[in-house]
């Protein structure tokens, strides 16, 4: 489902006001390919992404968001980043901010293939020839490739 239920009601209350969401991105590698997803709605390429649901860990919310628009089964590895994206302003006027936490997750088994109506596509990508991404995606996937040491934090608005 593109839009979770909660979303949806919340929507009811708020109309097109803006959201404060907690979301993930996890970059599952499997050696030297990372998993991704073709967006059904803009046709970007990105790592799996996800709204968390409501009292879900982020990491959880990764696994699940793994396993429901790949069919991958991955298992968290580490916390690599905690960024809030811009304002997301979406064509029928809602507006959403994300705190968004990227995970470095490791290939558990399943064969990648479409499994929502999210993607138009899915597939794994060697990390050396990686298709044309958001550079905000492209930093995600190589800042969990490379990551080593303790969790990035990316620095208030005003200090940007």
């Amino acid at each position: 489902m593109a839009t979770p239920d909660f979303i949806l009601r919340l929507r009811a209350a708020v109309g097109h006001e803006l959201l404060w969401l907690p979301g993930v991105t996890a970059v599952v590698l499997d050696g030297e390919r990372v998993l991704l997803v073709r967006r059904a709605d803009t046709g970007e390429w990105t790592p799996v992404t996800g709204i968390c649901d409501p009292g879900e860990h982020p990491a959880d919310t990764a696994v699940r968001e793994c396993l429901e628009e790949t069919g991958v089964r991955a298992e968290v590895e580490a916390l690599t980043w905690v960024n809030v994206t811009p304002t997301v302003t979406y064509p029928n006027g809602d507006r959403t901010r994300y705190v968004d936490h990227t995970f470095r997750c490791r290939y558990l088994g399943g064969d990648a293939h479409v499994a929502d109506d999210e993607s138009s596509d899915v597939r794994w990508a060697s990390l050396t020839d990686l298709p044309p991404m958001d550079p905000r995606h492209l930093e995600r996937v190589r800042h969990a490739v490379g990551h080593d040491g303790p969790t990035r934090l990316s620095p208030a608005a005003a200090d940007r």
